[in-house]
């Protein structure tokens, strides 16, 4: 279902952002017919490149589905569930991040290098937000991996609530700082000196970089899979929450396309502190969580 959501996941952002600018827009599919044109392509590589760039986008791509493993259905368990499989999570993630920041510095392009410079600080400064994120729900449920930690979420006080709403805005910007996506980046820009993941991947072209769009719509897909674990009751009935997984994953791409029509991008100076309050927020959650438990335990 992941991958599923993630064929129309860009597509329904982009006619989101059409809407809302006035214009018809393409195709739901059109991003996908996209890359179907690009996997019949050949790939070109520089003179300078070396086999981490070519291997890069595999691996990549290869880190997403792998993680993808670790999503549990809405309250049901999967067979690759460990304690603290969040942690394996958000570091299979990084090791694709790390095989593209290393890509990008192969080229020897110096723009590249700025680009994987300031990408590698902006997932470095996002990192704390979602640990302290995950540990405070592991906290609250007594439980630390994702299948068991979702079965065991219970939403029944006011704290409890805002807890949730909190756990939900931190999954949207982590996504969209990962993703790089507004207001930290714009993947519609062309100026290399404000650029940071288009930028890295200009040197890559054909299946290559069909492979990277790929991965872009299913890293999106990813934390969309964990925003409905956190939303959809486990007590319904398995139909009903493929039907409001699906319904979650709608509504987080049409999020994105709202906040990417009305929001303006950062100053390149502002990106840390933006991405540092978003550990401040989680702190709050991590808080609310403290209260909550010491009510259950009195």
């Amino acid at each position: 279902m992941i991958i599923l959501c993630a064929v129309f996941f860009p597509g329904l952002v982009i006619l989101t952002k059409s809407r809302f600018s006035g214009r018809k827009g393409p195709g739901i599919l059109q991003p996908m017919h996209e890359i179907w044109v690009l996997l019949r392509k050949e790939s070109v590589f520089g003179n300078t490149t070396g086999f981490i760039f070519r291997s890069a986008p595999v691996v990549s791509l290869a880190s997403l589905f792998c993680a993808a493993l670790l999503i549990p259905f809405p309250g049901h368990m999967i067979w690759l569930s460990f304690t603290g499989d969040f942690v394996f999570f958000a570091y299979i993630l990084a090791l694709g991040k790390f095989f593209s920041i290393v890509g990008a510095l192969d080229t020897g392009s110096p723009f590249e290098g700025m680009g994987a410079s300031r990408e590698t600080l902006y997932s470095m400064l996002a990192e704390p937000a979602f640990f302290i994120l995950m540990g405070s729900l592991a906290m609250f449920t007594g439980n630390y991996s994702f299948s068991e930690i979702f079965r065991n979420l219970y939403f029944g006080t006011h704290f409890s609530y805002i807890g949730g709403l909190l756990a939900v805005y931190l999954l949207v910007q982590i996504a969209m700082i990962e993703n790089s996506r507004l207001p930290v980046d714009d993947p519609k820009t062309h100026l290399e000196l404000t650029m940071i993941h288009e930028v890295m991947v200009l040197d890559n072209s054909g299946f290559d970089l069909a492979l990277i769009q790929i991965g872009r719509a299913l890293k999106f897909s990813l934390f969309g899979g964990l925003i409905a674990n956190l939303l959809i009751p486990i007590q319904l009935f398995w139909v009903w929450q493929g039907l409001l997984f699906i319904t979650i994953q709608g509504a987080f791409a049409m999020v994105v396309g709202l906040l990417e029509s009305f929001r303006a991008r950062n100053r390149m100076t502002a990106n840390p502190q933006f991405i540092l309050t978003l550990s401040s927020v989680a702190l709050l959650a991590f808080l609310l969580v403290l209260i909550l438990t010491a009510r259950f335990s009195g």
